[in-house]
């Protein structure tokens, strides 16, 4: 069975809708050599252009930090340096505009162990000088679950945002006007709430709408799982230094099996999937604290780059056209500070 490869992607066609629309997608990734189980070991610029330049109007993106391109050598709590200097060097060819007119990586997020407290200051100003005019902020896997089928955070504990040296760690942050990149699952973003309201300062951006989960332990039992997520989402959104990016539902942990299907799925019945998930993440955080992302490549196992932005162009056509500015570009493009 194919499992999200460009052939099989290539069995839905569909002619652009909107193509008109700005689009700043803040959410993708790049690697080289990474061992998975989806089929992109691979995903540099000519794989990201060749989604980019598939009919929408992407203006710019934002690089999402993946533990790649590390440092093999020196202090370990400056290793993920390489993986910005890598993207730097990434976004600086992207810039010259020779693979599209979109702006790769116009904003870079890297990672850094806020656990060190006081000591992240040290690694914040080597991730700045290694990308001077891209390096927006930091995200910190917060993932973690009780039951052995669902992955956990690279560092392995639980309730991190709790910790005395992660609150310091997130305040230095704060004072760089860095940015925090939240990534958990649903029955965490309790913890969230008490987080962002100790660190008003710090802008937050809440991961692939909460990180719902339909599997394993969590599989039919949505009467359960979307009113917790539901609740916590309402709880989150209370807090207005919190914003919240729509989509990464496209991978296997949703609960669809949209990368097992002979064809790959069309945007109107993606549309009409997402469209309960989407909509009450708006209602709760409003358009200007919401944006539309691509995850790719890892949610390109579901759907292609072009379906999934007809999707979001479908499940948003209620919206007004300065509510859909906010969640297609604008929204991103303030808290990245991006100018394209």
């Amino acid at each position: 069975m194919p499992f999200g490869d460009n052939d099989w992607l290539a069995l839905t066609q569909e002619s652009t809708l909107e193509p008109e629309i700005p689009i700043c997608d803040p959410h993708h990734h790049l690697w080289d050599m990474r061992p998975a189980r989806i089929p992109y070991q691979r995903y540099l610029l000519d794989e990201l252009y060749a989604d980019l330049n598939s009919g929408h109007n992407v203006r710019s993106t934002v690089f999402i930090e993946t533990r790649a391109m590390y440092r093999i050598d020196g202090p370990e709590e400056m290793r993920p340096v390489g993986e910005v200097e890598f993207v730097q060097g990434m976004a600086a060819a992207a810039a010259t505009g020779l693979y599209g007119p979109a702006r790769a990586a116009a904003a870079i997020v890297g990672h850094a162990n806020l656990h060190l407290g006081d000591k992240a200051a040290p690694v914040l100003e080597a991730l700045q000088a290694a990308s001077p005019n891209r390096f927006r902020g930091i995200r910190h896997g917060l993932t973690w679950d009780p039951h052995p089928d669902i992955p956990n955070n690279a560092y392995g504990r639980k309730a991190q945002l709790a910790d005395d040296g992660f609150l310091a760690g997130a305040r230095v942050l704060a004072r760089m006007g860095l940015s925090l990149e939240a990534w958990m699952y649903f029955h965490q973003l309790p913890e969230l709430v008490e987080f962002a309201q100790a660190v008003p300062d710090l802008t937050i951006i809440l991961n692939h709408i909460g990180g719902l989960l339909r599997i394993g332990p969590y599989a039919n039992r949505d009467e359960e799982v979307l009113p917790t997520w539901r609740q916590g989402i309402a709880a989150v959104a209370q807090c207005p230094n919190v914003y919240v990016k729509l989509g990464g539902i496209g991978q296997p942990r949703t609960g669809y099996d949209w990368y097992a299907r002979n064809q790959p799925i069309g945007s109107e019945e993606l549309a009409e999937t997402m469209a309960p998930y989407m909509n009450y993440c708006i209602e709760q955080f409003g358009p200007n604290r919401c944006m539309f992302e691509s995850n790719f490549p890892p949610d390109k196992v579901g759907y292609s780059y072009n379906v999934l932005f007809n999707a979001f162009k479908r499940m948003s056509k209620g919206y007004s056209a300065a509510e859909r500015a906010a969640m297609f570009h604008d929204t991103a493009a303030r808290v990245y500070r991006i100018e394209d």
